[in-house]
C-alpha cells in the first residue's frame, strides 16, 4: 500500500519535474536493471564502474538517488569520499624534488649519532661525504637520534679513555700435591689486558705485596689508580706503599668481586689454561708455572676484547712457512711463519 502511494504521489508530481531530472531517474533505474540482469550468485554486487557511475550521477543530479533501490544514500556519499581522497593522492603524488634515502643510509647516520655523541649533524655529514654518500646535512639531522640533556660519553667510553691508568690486584688460592696452600699474586693493567705481575708466597703479608708492588711497577711507570678487594692481607704496609708510589687505592664493596672483573676474569682463564691441568708441586714450581704462562698470555695469547691482539701487539705475519711451537709443556702452542 505504501509502495503505490509513493508511485502515485511521483506520477503527480512528474509534471513539474524538469526533463534532465527525470532522464537521470530514468538512467538510474536502468542501470540498475542491468544490474541486476547479471545473475551473480548470493546478493548484488556492485562493480568499480557501478560505483563510479553512481557517484557522478549523484553529483550531477542529486535528486536521482531517489530512484536508487538498492543502494543507500550514505554508500554513495561515502564512494565520492573516497574517489574525492584517492584522486588528490594521485593529484599530490611525487613528481621530483629530493630523491627518497635508502634504509642502509638511514641506518648508517642513526649508527653514527649512537656511536658519536659529540658529533652534531655537519660533522655527520662531513663524514658521509668522505664515504661517497651524496646527501643533504638537513637529511643527516632528520634522521640522527633525538637526545635528552646535554650530549655524553658512554661508561664504555669514559672506562675505556681512563682504563691505561687503572690497574687491577688480587690472590687465588692454589693447592698443592701435599694437600698444602699457596697464594698466587696477579697484577693486570686494564688497558691492554697485560698480566703486569705474578708471583706466589705459602704466607701471603702486606709487607710481601708492597715488596711486590714495588718490583711490578717503576717509579716513574706506576698507575694513578689500584683496583682490589678487600682481603685483610692489604694492611698498613701495603697502604703506605701505595700513598708513597702516588696509587689511590680503589677497594671494592664487600662481596662483590664482579667489581674486580678484569683481575678475576684473568684468574679463572690461569685456572682453565694451565692450574686444572698441573700438579703443583711447591711455591717454586708454582712460579715458574705462572711465570711462563705470563709470557705467553702477553706475547702470543689472542684476546676477543683486543680485537683478537695480544696485550703486546703481535705483528700479522704473512709469508713464510707455519711452524708451531710448543708452551706450558704442550697445553698450548704458538704459531709463527718461518
Amino acid at each position: 500500500m505504501i509502495a503505490l502511494i509513493q508511485l502515485l504521489l511521483a506520477v503527480i508530481a512528474a509534471p513539474w519535474t524538469s526533463k534532465a531530472g527525470l532522464a537521470a531517474e530514468n538512467t538510474a533505474l536502468r542501470h540498475q536493471v542491468i544490474v541486476l540482469r547479471r545473475k551473480l550468485p548470493g546478493r548484488v554486487r556492485l562493480q568499480n564502474s557501478d560505483r563510479l557511475f553512481f557517484v557522478w550521477l549523484f553529483r550531477l543530479f542529486p535528486s536521482a538517488v531517489k530512484a536508487v533501490v538498492f543502494i543507500r544514500p550514505e554508500a554513495i556519499l561515502r564512494w565520492h569520499r573516497e574517489g574525492f581522497r584517492r584522486y588528490w593522492r594521485w593529484k599530490s603524488r611525487a613528481r621530483g624534488g629530493r630523491p627518497p634515502v635508502n634504509t642502509d643510509l638511514r641506518a648508517l647516520i642513526r649508527r653514527m649519532s649512537v656511536e658519536n655523541p659529540l658529533w652534531g649533524a655537519p660533522r655527520i655529514h662531513g663524514e658521509l661525504l668522505k664515504l661517497g654518500f651524496e646527501v643533504a646535512q638537513s637529511t643527516v639531522a632528520k634522521y640522527m637520534i633525538r637526545r635528552r640533556g646535554p650530549r655524553s660519553q658512554t661508561w664504555r667510553t669514559f672506562l675505556r679513555n681512563h682504563a691505561p691508568d687503572i690497574a687491577a690486584i688480587d690472590l687465588f688460592v692454589v693447592p698443592t700435591i701435599s694437600f698444602g696452600l699457596l697464594y698466587g699474586l696477579v697484577i693486570v693493567g686494564l688497558g691492554r689486558r697485560r698480566l703486569i705481575w705474578v708471583n706466589a708466597t705459602a704466607n701471603p703479608t702486606a709487607e710481601w705485596i708492597a715488596r711486590q708492588l714495588t718490583e711490578a711497577f717503576p717509579w716513574d711507570q706506576a698507575p694513578r689508580h689500584l683496583i682490589r678487594d678487600r682481603d685483610g692481607v692489604y694492611g698498613n704496609a701495603f697502604l703506605k706503599r701505595l700513598n708513597a708510589m702516588g696509587i689511590h687505592d680503589h677497594p671494592i664493596a664487600p662481596r662483590s668481586p664482579w667489581q674486580n672483573a678484569y683481575a678475576e676474569r684473568l684468574i679463572g682463564s690461569i685456572r682453565r689454561e694451565i692450574l686444572d691441568y698441573v700438579a703443583v708441586l711447591g711455591a717454586a714450581h708454582l712460579r715458574r708455572i705462572l711465570s711462563a704462562y705470563a709470557a705467553y698470555y702477553n706475547h702470543a695469547r689472542t684476546h676477543w676484547s683486543l680485537h683478537k691482539d695480544s696485550p703486546v701487539h703481535r705483528p700479522i705475519q704473512r709469508t713464510g712457512a707455519v711452524r708451531s711451537m710448543p708452551v706450558l709443556g704442550g697445553l698450548h702452542h704458538v704459531y709463527a711463519r718461518i
